[in-house]
C-alpha cells in the first residue's frame, strides 16, 4: 500500500490569543509554510493564522 501524501499541520492565530485549527496539506505541492487569514473567535476579528509544528 502506498503511504498517505497529506500530512496535518497546526494553524495559529498570529493575535496571541492562543487560538488554533487542524489542517491538512500536501508537502510535495506545497513546501512552503501555509498562512490564511480566518476569523478569531477570541479577538473576534479576521486574523493572520501561520503553520506551526504539530506535536
Amino acid at each position: 500500500m502506498a503511504k498517505a501524501v497529506k500530512i496535518k499541520v497546526k494553524m495559529e492565530s498570529t493575535a496571541g490569543t492562543g487560538t488554533f485549527f487542524i489542517a491538512e496539506k500536501n508537502p510535495r505541492t506545497h513546501p512552503e509554510k501555509m498562512t490564511m487569514k480566518k476569523f478569531d473567535k477570541k479577538s473576534r476579528k479576521h486574523e493572520e493564522f501561520v503553520e506551526k509544528k504539530l506535536k
